[in-house]
């Protein structure tokens, strides 16, 4: 009995709990959240056009600076009561998708510098809207949280069309082999989504991924040489990449930034909720804010793309109601590790288009659906369902005919023409405070 109780419950905050209750706990964290840590950095490599070499520091580094900004959030650093960067809640960080649309316009433009310039811009945007929460909050009720989220999901839907049918710009692009893939790594994610349960269901993506993986490998998909031309271990390169400040990038990830840490206090809430049967402290929230903000400038010296709260991990979280701290560090742990050996990030590069777009395209309907989960939070009268149809068309609309802006200075373009994000964001704020409230139904 003394020996048991010198562990700690995996349901308290504090203490060390027994190894072999957090290690199964830990990996059901790293089995969520892996996949969409390492696809965007996947889908951006694509778009700047960089090599695998590159590639693969770029994974690399979605994983380190994903685990490090994971244990800064869960081991605030600086006075608990007081100033803190972190929030000290159980949480996981990983490369955000919400990003990516934004992203590929930048690095088709401007290569992937620009996007790290804009990053530390974001970053500093978001230290801001951490000093200065209770003020900005109200600007985004679910409402427009969710009318942003969806436009993201609806914005990434050619994506991964494109990757099912082999990548844009590949030679086998559209052949029936990468449909038949595609299309078969999708069946297995949907079936264990639906009818599977406990780990299966969990790791759908990740084992749909692994079954149209092999499944590809007759199709003569997979190359394995970049694997073995990769090292056997490396740190992050600092400043590999590189940083330049390109205004247009800087607004358009500046806003997103903005919008995403007060989409963080959603996910915090919801963890807390959750987990621990309470709303989270403004002091949590505040400290929760101002470290996503530091690890995402930190971030862009190391060369890992923008990081944000898993949303699938909070769902652990909440079902599971294991919320001690040494747990999810010990999935930090594991991303981290796992970020140091540029041979498993080589092996990652080698999953075919086809495969990846089989994989994806159900997380970014799940995106869209979220988005459209918080707008119905909201009475849907016609002063609601104006602004979100208003801000989806013209997100949607002018990014889809961007040669309408081609009158327009460049940096229009690039702000407001590549990804719907922005025009929605602004336009559903703009609507929001400007429409009467009491109009009938």
């Amino acid at each position: 009995m003394n020996a048991e109780r010198q562990h700690a419950s995996l349901f308290e905050m504090e203490g060390i709990p027994k190894f072999s209750q957090a290690l199964p706990m830990a990996l059901q964290h790293v089995v969520a959240m892996i996949v969409g840590c390492v696809t965007p950095a996947i889908i951006i490599s694509g778009a700047a056009g960089i090599d695998t070499a590159d590639r693969v520091i770029l994974i690399q580094a979605s994983l380190v600076v994903s685990a490090l900004a994971t244990l800064l959030q869960l081991f605030p650093i600086g006075n608990k009561n007081g100033f803190h960067l972190g929030a000290g809640l159980p949480v996981i960080l990983g490369v955000s998708f919400a990003y990516v649309p934004s992203m590929q316009a930048i690095a088709e433009q401007s290569g992937i510098p620009a996007i790290f310039g804009a990053q530390i811009v974001g970053g500093i945007c978001a230290v801001l809207v951490g000093l200065t929460i209770k003020k900005i909050r109200k600007l985004f009720p679910p409402l427009i949280a969710g009318t942003v989220v969806f436009t993201i999901g609806l914005s990434l839907y050619p994506t991964a069309i494109n990757y099912m049918a082999g990548g844009s710009g590949q030679p086998n692009y559209g052949s029936w082999q990468n449909w038949v893939v595609a299309i078969f790594t999708l069946v297995v994610v949907t079936a264990l989504n639906h009818f599977a349960t406990g780990f299966l269901k969990l790791a759908s993506i990740l084992v749909g991924m692994i079954a149209g993986y092999i499944f590809s490998i007759p199709f003569g998909m997979v190359s394995l040489s970049s694997v073995g031309e990769a090292g056997a271990f490396q740190l992050p390169q600092v400043m590999h990449f590189g940083i330049s400040f390109e205004a247009s990038a800087c607004v358009a990830l500046g806003l997103l930034f903005v919008i995403n840490s007060v989409q963080a206090i959603g996910d915090f809430s919801a963890t807390t909720a959750g987990g621990l049967d309470r709303e989270p402290t403004s002091s949590e929230l505040q400290g929760a804010i101002l470290g996503y903000g530091l690890s995402n400038i930190a971030g862009a010296a190391l060369g890992c793309l923008p990081t944000a709260t898993y949303s699938q991990n909070v769902g652990i979280v909440a079902t599971t109601k294991v919320v001690n701290r040494i747990t999810l560090g010990l999935s930090a742990l594991i991303i981290l590790v796992a970020g140091l050996f540029p041979k498993f990030s080589a092996l990652l590069t080698t999953i075919p288009y086809a495969v990846l777009g089989g994989a994806t395209v159900s997380v970014f309907a799940s995106i869209a659906m979220t988005g459209m989960k918080l707008v119905m939070s909201e009475e849907m009268n016609y002063r609601n369902t104006s602004i979100v149809g208003l801000a989806a068309a013209l997100g949607m609309g002018v990014s889809q005919a961007s040669a309408s802006l081609s009158a327009f200075p460049d940096w229009v373009t690039t702000i407001f023409g590549k990804s719907p994000v922005v025009i929605a964001t602004l336009v559903a704020i703009f609507l929001n405070v400007t429409l009467p409230k009491h109009e009938g139904k």
